[in-house]
């Protein structure tokens, strides 16, 4: 093994995304000037300075921290991030927005601690691989573990309800999975599992089967369920190939709920059009293929496996924000990553990115 220079291509494509985000996120967010100015000044803060600025000095710092460190102590970042997680029913310090209990207040910082959850479990759970490398074909050695981790996290997360974390975590997991060498038959028995009871939950949850009526007939309820797919499909029509022009979007004035949120893709679609859409998937694409590349060169079992689930939920995140935008899954609710509003998505996304980078010196 030796240490050389970050993946200077890796950064490269991160902070092509971040700048192009950061863009479209003040321009996305001229909708809530009209309305508020403090609002405005607020939300940016909390995105440019929070969520950017110590996210940038995080991704340095996790950059310069040897991998090895995280390993040491992920059982204790993991149990660390489930207690806090947990936190948002304690009263006075969860708070509710949405209809969703999500968020923790602790003083003038509120976040969002699900988004430490995934990074934490993606890290925990490579080091459950790395150990069990010898044993991972043996059920209670690979998925028996895995049905217990994801049972406690389903107890908090469902409980808030914060199904999409679930999904992202569940997607890493299994990728981590397949890739460590368990057996096909495991892997399928879990998928179908996994699938079974997220049916049942979405049979039983009305949030969730009004999403999926809403993405089977689009059309079924336009001033209700219907109306965020609604308005972005006519944002990102009415862009056309090369947009209306940046800062020209319509749909963001009163129109599309959140524009500098789930729905920032939108934006990008109607004011940069066809071009600026495929530019943003293409850069994503380029940032999972490059990712999994580092992955591939990671030195040991755990460095590629981390690898591998940090780049897994940041990509599915990304894809599926863009697909529930543009209908072609049920809406999700998650935030494009390194540009929708979501000051804690932004940090722990660019501290992950620091983890990698630092796997990226380390070599075969």
């Amino acid at each position: 093994m030796k240490n050389t220079s970050v993946d200077k291509f890796f950064l490269g494509i991160v902070l092509s995304i971040l700048s192009i985000g950061i863009v479209m996120f003040i321009s996305a967010s001229l909708g809530v000037l009209e309305k508020s100015r403090s609002v405005f000044y607020g939300i940016l803060f909390n995105q440019v300075v929070l969520g950017l600025g110590l996210g940038l000095l995080g991704m340095y710092i996790a950059s310069r921290v040897p991998y090895k460190f995280w390993k040491k102590y992920s059982f204790y970042f993991f149990l660390g991030s489930l207690i806090l997680t947990a936190l948002v029913f304690v009263p006075y310090l969860g708070f509710a927005h949405g209809g969703a209990k999500r968020w923790l207040s602790l003083g003038p910082l509120s976040f969002q601690p699900a988004e430490i959850l995934k990074f934490t479990f993606i890290i925990y759970f490579a080091s459950w691989l790395s150990f069990t490398k010898n044993k991972i074909q043996e059920f209670k050695w690979s998925i028996l573990p895995l049905l217990g981790f994801l049972a406690v996290i389903a107890l908090i997360l469902f409980k808030q309800p914060d199904t999409k974390s679930f999904m992202l975590i569940v997607v890493a997991a299994m990728s981590m999975l397949f890739v460590s060498g368990i057996k096909w038959k495991y892997i399928i028995s879990i998928v179908v599992l996994l699938t079974a009871g997220l049916l049942i939950l979405a049979f039983f949850t009305p949030y969730l089967s009004g999403r999926i009526k809403t993405f089977l007939d689009p059309a079924r309820d336009l001033q209700g369920a219907s109306y965020q797919v609604h308005q972005s499909l006519i944002a990102v029509g009415s862009g056309g190939l090369v947009g209306r022009g940046l800062g020209q979007s319509i749909q963001k004035f009163g129109y599309l709920p959140e524009p500098q949120g789930d729905s920032i893709f939108a934006v990008i679609g109607e004011e940069l059009g066809f071009v600026g859409g495929v530019i943003i998937i293409i850069l994503f694409l380029a940032f999972c293929l490059r990712g999994l590349k580092i992955a591939s060169n990671a030195p040991d079992i755990f460095s590629k496996m981390t690898v591998l689930g940090i780049i897994i939920i940041l990509t599915a995140q990304s894809f599926l924000n863009i697909a529930s935008i543009i209908g072609v899954f049920p809406l999700t609710g998650v935030p494009l990553v390194f540009i929708s509003h979501g000051g804690t998505s932004l940090m722990f996304s660019l501290i992950a990115v620091g983890i990698i980078l630092n796997i990226s010196r380390a070599k075969k």
